[in-house]
């Protein structure tokens, strides 16, 4: 990776994150709690992939048409964030696997 693409890629994030601070308040704040539990559970290549900016297109859809960010996505922001990620491979899956290969040692 030169620096270029570092460059790039600092770009393209300050984008996305004016685009978010340009959502209403209450879609701010989901936004942030879903950026949060994908940073810690979610996909292995989330940096790479077009997840989050695919969650402001529907957010901006959504804040567009009048619609509160709750009834896009339900009461249950998690429970919404894993059905996004159902198909992918997790950090909490490598985790696992992390913790399975060494509970197999353990006391031998």
């Amino acid at each position: 990776m030169g620096i270029q693409d570092i460059i790039e890629g600092k770009k393209q994030w300050r984008a996305h994150l004016a685009r978010v601070k340009a959502l209403p308040p209450d879609y701010r704040i989901v936004y942030k709690e879903m950026q949060r539990y994908f940073f810690k559970v979610g996909p292995v290549d989330l940096l790479e992939g077009t997840l989050l900016s695919g969650i402001v297109d529907f957010f901006e859809e959504g804040a567009a048409g009048g619609k509160g960010v709750l009834e896009l996505i339900g009461e249950d922001v998690a429970a919404f964030c894993d059905d996004l990620i159902k198909d992918s491979r997790t950090n909490a899956d490598v985790y696992q696997e992390s913790i399975s290969g060494k509970s197999g040692t353990a006391g031998k």
